[in-house]
């Protein structure tokens, strides 16, 4: 609803036909994230940059962009081809398809509760310290929308609409690349995703299923599931470290991970711990979308870890391939894990 209204009013800005003057003192309207309050009890404040406060024109601009093909060098690919709000703003397939029929070699990340990513590292890899510069890479990579920068300013410099928006969030019509990404990555902090079973059942309101409870039991078993210590605990809702691991997917690594950012050997093969949250919606898992299915994942935990020179300590039973979980805990792990899935956020209008 809150960005219908600014839509509406934007769209009356110009049909009024507001100067487009960048000096006439219209000041941006503040608009702070809406933090849930099971956030608000248990973790820390969002980090917003001093730079790039939220702003109701903001983030209406950085939807707009973050749907709008013209940020695609043939005009055939937005942000949202790769990260479908039907996914949680995620893609359905192991790796994305670029605008030049090229795929990628990683799965596009899903994206929701960004603001609270306290490592400030974005991406698998790390690469990116921030979210605005994050946004930067995907535009101009060849295996993604595959433009130049300067020509994605140019052609929104001379579209009909978006000097005028750019002047409304920013109080500039000059548009630049670092605008356009500290738009988008306005927007982006809006996805919030705080409503799942398990939520409601943290702020008692909602029960859960003797198996559901068994697979939390699992989940937080050191000597069962052990998944708590990447993956956090019912006191972190955001369900993640932010910190990179590698969890035994392969013995010899073809992408570094890390360790391609770093150049430090010791973080070859460690990849960026991803939320459980919302893994009704994500399949394929994993870095490279490996395994299609929520099953396959709890299997590579339980018997089919590999063994390498970076391997991480927490894979306490990497010498047995893993916790070796029955038939029976491996699906009241999988009903738990459900329970953290939030579909009003995949069905969120503002979104």
């Amino acid at each position: 609803m809150q960005l219908k209204i600014i839509t509406l009013g934007i769209l009356t800005c110009l049909f009024l036909n507001c100067s487009s003057d960048d000096n006439t003192g219209y000041e941006p309207i503040s608009a702070p994230l809406e933090i849930p309050q099971l956030f608000s009890n248990n973790i820390l404040s969002p980090v917003i940059p001093t730079d790039n406060p939220q702003t109701m024109e903001g983030v209406a601009l950085g939807k707009k962009l973050f749907f709008d093909k013209i940020l695609s060098e043939n005009g055939t690919q937005a942000c949202a081809s790769c990260h479908n709000p039907q996914n949680a703003f995620s893609d359905n397939t192991p790796t994305s398809n670029g605008i030049d029929g090229v795929f990628g070699i990683r799965n596009a990340m899903p994206l929701f509760n960004l603001a609270w990513n306290y490592g400030e590292r974005f991406t698998w890899d790390g690469k990116e310290l921030s979210l605005e510069r994050q946004a930067l890479e995907p535009i101009q990579n060849p295996n993604e929308l595959h433009s130049d920068w300067a020509n994605v300013v140019d052609r929104l410099q001379s579209h009909p609409e978006y000097p005028e928006l750019f002047r409304l969030a920013f109080k500039t019509s000059t548009i630049t690349k670092e605008l356009t990404t500290k738009a988008i990555a306005q927007f982006e902090r809006t996805l919030i995703s705080a409503n799942s079973k398990f939520d409601r059942y943290s702020m008692g309101e909602a029960s859960l299923t003797p198996q559901e409870l068994n697979g939390l039991n699992l989940f937080l078993r050191e000597d069962k599931g052990d998944c708590f210590h990447c993956h956090g605990n019912p006191n972190n809702p955001l369900w993640t470290d932010n910190i990179f691991h590698n969890n035994g997917l392969d013995s010899t690594f073809e992408d570094l991970g890390l360790g391609a950012v770093t150049g430090d050997p010791t973080d070859n093969g460690k990849f960026k711990t991803p939320s459980l949250r919302n893994l009704a919606f994500t399949a394929p898992y994993m870095h490279d979308g490996r395994f299609d299915t929520l099953d396959e994942v709890i299997n590579h935990y339980s018997e089919g870890l590999q063994n390498s020179p970076t391997i991480d300590p927490l894979m306490k039973k990497i010498d047995e391939g893993g916790v070796q979980l029955s038939e029976q805990e491996k699906a009241d792990l999988k009903a738990f894990l459900l329970t953290l899935s939030d579909p009003s956020f995949i069905n969120n209008q503002d979104f």
